[in-house]
């Protein structure tokens, strides 16, 4: 894999594996936004777990909002040619709330075991998104854990491509994690989804040792008892159970008809944009991360349903319907996809028990709201020959108060030749907030004097 080199100023970081046992609490409606690392655990995903242990004052001192809301370390989309500031992507700039997760020396955060080599990266999804990719990247062999990460210290290792399909489809990737470097190292990852502009910003600490086993040469058993358990005129569903490898399985390659048509990590699959009325012949192969294939598995004979003369059946109800964004004026909505025998024609979307609009999209903006006041959501799906499924799980929303006006100028960074002067009593704006300035003072250039860093010379308004 091509390596690259990076610009700007970053900052990573995590925590250890040794807590993905504990039990996750989540406060409030965190609870559906959006995604976090689960094993090897990541730093926000840590500080969660670490909260049961060390007490919430404790925890909140020291890792920040990040202890109830691990899930929602959201920022843009891009990276590393966009996306947050360096030395604030672990925190994606701050988007809790405070910079906690940004925090960086070499022994401030407690690091995952890892060997180099192909390892397994397990996302835990609170709220399932349409999705590009997910990429990660690394820690150079010469970076300096006692700095503030910049991207010129990362190179990306992997991509993992995704259909635009729905991120719970794919909880797990397989990463080749460089076997050429010891000791402590960041590994990021960010998971880009395809509905919004926005991307999840995962940071995992490790201590890499070289890999031990690279000459393992035992193949995985033999997957057993294929099982059809879903048709519909043009799709098929079966499982099938886990082969076992004395390292590990990496994949399944499914096989149709005697040809490889998909790779994935789970014990079922779906075989989509199928002949009705047809049969299908299914294998299935393992295979260890050393590349080792099981025997190839007994054939499974599946078919598809024959199109139906009259079709009176109604597809499932949409899933999992949440929130994503909530303004003063508008509410973005997310649900599951539906399933039907025939296929789903679009989606009827209810506010307050009355049908306000259709979308053949999984996702909705409902837009000219009035300011704080609750609505009601719903969603029901409907088939090519009109029949509506069930309503969705009713959600209920709140939209914010309007902001008032911001005033004030925009803090600017000064020079050494050209200083940037802030008199007492003015307001300034900086990253979308108000600013009081408490001493007049000028700045020649040092961004450590910015109004979110320096609390002598600004107050928050």
């Amino acid at each position: 894999m091509k390596k690259q080199n990076f610009k700007k100023l970053a900052t990573l970081s995590v925590l250890s594996t040794a807590f993905v046992a504990g039990v996750m609490i989540f406060g409030g409606d965190n609870a559906s936004a959006h995604g976090y690392v689960e094993k090897p655990a990541s730093r926000a995903y840590t500080a969660n777990l670490l909260k049961e242990e060390m007490g919430w004052d404790v925890a909140h001192a020291k890792f920040g909002n990040a202890i109830d809301t691990p899930n929602g370390v959201e920022g843009i989309e891009g990276f590393p040619f966009a996306g947050p500031e360096d030395g604030h992507i672990a925190s994606a700039n701050g988007v809790l709330g405070d910079y906690k997760l940004d925090q960086q020396t070499p022994d401030f955060w407690v690091k995952n075991e890892m060997t180099g080599g192909e390892n397994a990266f397990t996302w835990h999804y609170t709220a399932t998104h349409p999705t590009r990719k997910w990429d990660y990247f690394i820690t150079k062999k010469d970076w300096d854990p006692s700095k503030p990460i910049t991207r010129n210290d990362l190179e990306l290792i992997h991509t993992e491509e995704h259909d635009g399909s729905l991120s719970e489809n794919k909880p797990t990737h397989f990463v080749d994690v460089p076997n050429d470097r010891a000791g402590y190292h960041v590994i990021l990852a960010v998971w880009e989804v395809a509905d919004t502009d926005k991307s999840f910003y995962q940071a995992i600490d490790v201590n890499l040792t070289p890999d031990d086993n690279a000459d393992d040469k035992e193949a995985p058993t033999k997957v057993q008892n294929l099982n059809q358990t879903c048709a519909t005129i043009d799709s098929i569903t079966f499982s099938f159970d886990a082969a076992t490898d004395n390292k590990g399985i990496k994949e399944y390659k499914i096989f149709r008809d005697g040809e490889e048509v998909a790779t994935t990590s789970n014990t079922s699959y779906t075989d989509k944009e199928l002949q009705s009325d047809s049969a299908y012949k299914y294998t299935v192969q393992a295979v260890d991360f050393a590349g080792n294939k099981s025997e190839m598995s007994d054939k499974l004979v599946a078919n598809t349903l024959e199109m139906p003369e009259e079709d009176t059946e109604a597809p499932t109800a949409p899933g999992h319907l949440h929130s994503m964004e909530v303004s003063s004026d508008s509410a973005s909505l997310m649900w599951g996809a539906s399933s039907d025998n025939v296929g789903v024609k679009e989606y009827a979307i209810y506010r307050d028990g009355e049908k306000i609009d259709t979308t053949t999209e999984t996702s909705y903006e409902d837009t000219g709201l009035d300011e704080n006041t609750t609505y009601n959501y719903y969603v029901v799906a409907i088939d090519e020959s009109g029949n509506e499924s069930e309503k969705s799980n009713e959600l209920e929303v709140t939209t914010e108060e309007a902001d008032e006006p911001i005033s004030g100028r925009e803090w600017e960074l000064g020079s050494f030749t050209s200083p940037t002067s802030y008199e007492a009593g003015e307001t300034v704006v900086h990253n979308g907030k108000e600013y009081v300035v408490l001493q007049s003072h000028l700045n020649y250039g040092d961004i450590t004097w910015a109004p979110d860093a320096a609390p002598a010379l600004f107050q928050l308004k």
